[in-house]
């Protein structure tokens, strides 16, 4: 049976980019048993692997696109790309959006496929979370919930 993921991508060593990592602790243990928290260092060919296995995946990671640092946007992306200028941050390998544009090619992409992002403002090795940045995860985790246990309604009042 498919799962349902929530992957926080990035690396808690620098800085912003610990803002998908940090997202998916603090929803740890709050979701539903079928709903599966991961968090993932970004490499294609396992965020690959995990598309395949899923019902429906939601992607947090950081980006740079100009915006306000701690903006948070929300995309889905089985009806579209990212946009071009959404940048997702690269310390990671190849950017988020290359991933969803390859698992699309290969059929791989879960028709609910949502992906928030993070505007980051510092990446820098051990620096900690901007003051926006770590308002802007806990305003994720919280709207990530909701839209997780609304959708988790839904498959309960359809069956």
């Amino acid at each position: 049976m498919k799962r349902t993921f929530v992957i926080g991508i990035g690396n808690r060593q620098r800085g912003d980019d610990a803002a998908g990592p940090d997202v998916v602790s603090r929803l740890c243990g709050t979701l539903p048993a079928q709903v599966e928290v991961v968090e993932h260092g970004g490499e294609m060919a396992s965020l690959l692997a995990l598309f395949e296995q899923a019902a429906a995946v939601y992607l947090v990671d950081a980006c740079v696109s100009g915006a306000p640092p701690g903006t948070l946007r929300r995309f889905d992306v089985a009806a579209a790309p990212l946009p071009s200028e959404m940048t997702t941050v690269s310390t990671h390998g190849l950017g988020l959006s290359e991933a969803i544009e390859m698992a699309r090619t290969l059929g791989q992409l879960p028709a609910r496929s949502v992906v928030y992002v993070i505007e980051g403002q510092s990446f820098e090795p051990g620096a900690s979370l901007a003051p926006t940045v770590a308002k802007a995860v806990i305003n994720a985790s919280r709207q990530l919930r909701l839209e997780i246990l609304d959708l988790d309604k839904e498959k309960v009042t359809d069956a």
